[in-house]
């Protein structure tokens, strides 16, 4: 039926939601982008969906994380056009300037070598493995791809 992907037993795994990993969009990590300090990527890549509307700014001034993750998912409002298309660039942009600005996190990723990332959500299949291991693990890519950026 399915193979078992053993590449992932040695994985280095982390929850994008998990406040104690410095591979987490929740943490936080305070950033400038765009002219404007973000509390976390959380708050910039929620605020990006609705970019050039007040909204955005009602989610960038979120007292947490995960309250700006919430208002960004809210069903009822209108994203920016393309946003699907988008959204991996806007993630990438707030972790790159995140490991840009803090010496921390950009050690917690050299660490990492070589090791596979991935984000272990059980219902993200975009930005994590998934629960059946078969997602796209973008936000661990963008970590190994940013990793290889600032070791080249």
């Amino acid at each position: 039926m399915f193979e078992h992907d053993t590449r992932l037993e040695e994985a280095l795994a982390f929850s994008r939601f998990d406040r104690e990993s410095p591979f987490s969009t929740v943490g936080a990590y305070p950033f400038e982008l765009e002219g404007q300090i973000w509390p976390s990527a959380e708050h910039y890549y929620q605020a990006s969906k609705y970019a050039g509307r007040p909204y955005a700014q009602t989610i960038a001034q979120a007292p947490s994380a995960e309250e700006a993750y919430r208002l960004g998912n809210r069903w009822f409002k209108r994203k920016v056009p393309e946003w699907k298309s988008r959204r991996k660039l806007m993630m990438t942009r707030a972790l790159y300037r995140i490991v840009n600005e803090h010496p921390a996190i950009k050690q917690a990723l050299l660490d990492t070598e070589e090791q596979l990332l991935i984000e272990t959500s059980l219902y993200g299949h975009y930005w994590g493995v998934g629960r059946d291991q078969r997602g796209e693990n973008t936000l661990g890519k963008i970590w190994m791809d940013i990793r290889q950026k600032i070791t080249a």
